[in-house]
């Protein structure tokens, strides 16, 4: 059946189609750019946590080191008229420095669905981050000590910090990616455990969840470490004392026959 209106696509003459500047959709997907990529991009990795550097902070600390499609998408430019439904990347080819890939994108322009294949070069730089660069030299802020209920041992040391070690793993698994990735190290003691943090609100937010899930008493102290930019800077130390799984939480007080002799 004839148009009645009269117009067809200039290019492929096709008729009763939508048409833009006598264009059909289905002519005007095929003449236009839909997704492109640069040349050559950029993705710095933290060797040590997988941590991105984005401009100047670094983000998703604990990242798998190899290239996702989070990496990817990023480099990607889609004209404004197009909607890209989904990306499937394939690795073509990988050096020590440099990795290959072919993106496979369904994308819908103007109500005409098409597949496009982007090229994409990527180029692993690896850069220690802040973060990381501070652990390696033991930097902290922030002390969390695990400790029994009192400063005497009622329990013996190698028991003591077993059960601390339970508690801080229970912790570790309930804390956010944050707080754990601003954990410096841990320093084993007689009476418990030291962790060093890099972040004092990491470890404040550590100490009021063990203090809430466990019944730990918290106490905070401060010390002038040194001045920054012309004011004082201080690390800060946060005591939790954790009963025994047989004390009432809040317990303080110790039971002479635990007493180690």
């Amino acid at each position: 059946m004839a148009d009645e209106s009269g117009e067809f696509c200039v290019v492929c003459g096709a008729t009763g189609r939508a048409l833009v500047d006598g264009v059909c959709a289905e002519c005007a997907a095929d003449r236009t750019l839909l997704v492109s990529a640069p040349q050559r991009g950029e993705v710095v990795v933290c060797p040590h946590c997988g941590a991105r550097q984005v401009a100047n902070h670094w983000d998703r600390a604990g990242s798998s080191p190899l290239l996702t499609a989070e990496d990817l998408a990023p480099f990607l430019t889609v004209h404004p008229e197009a909607g890209v439904r989904r990306v499937r990347w394939e690795e073509t080819q990988a050096t020590a420095t440099v990795r290959e890939f072919v993106g496979r994108a369904t994308v819908v322009f103007r109500g005409a669905r098409r597949e496009v294949e982007v090229p994409l070069s990527v180029r692993l730089v690896s850069k220690t981050c802040p973060d990381c660069s501070r652990k390696s030299g033991r930097y902290y802020t922030a002390i969390l000590q695990l400790r029994g209920m009192t400063d005497r041992l009622t329990e013996k040391p190698a028991p003591l910090r077993a059960r601390l070690d339970a508690v801080w793993k229970d912790l570790m698994a309930d804390a956010r990616s944050d707080w754990r990735h601003a954990v410096s190290w841990r320093e084993e003691l007689p009476e418990g455990w030291d962790c060093f943090f890099t972040d004092t609100l990491a470890a404040r937010s550590v100490a009021r969840l063990a203090k809430q899930r466990f019944g730990a008493k918290l106490t905070e102290s401060a010390s002038l470490f040194g001045r920054k930019h012309g004011q004082d800077v201080y690390r800060v130390t946060f005591c939790l004392r954790f009963p025994r799984p047989a004390d009432p939480p809040g317990s303080a007080v110790a039971d002479p026959a635990h007493l180690e002799t």
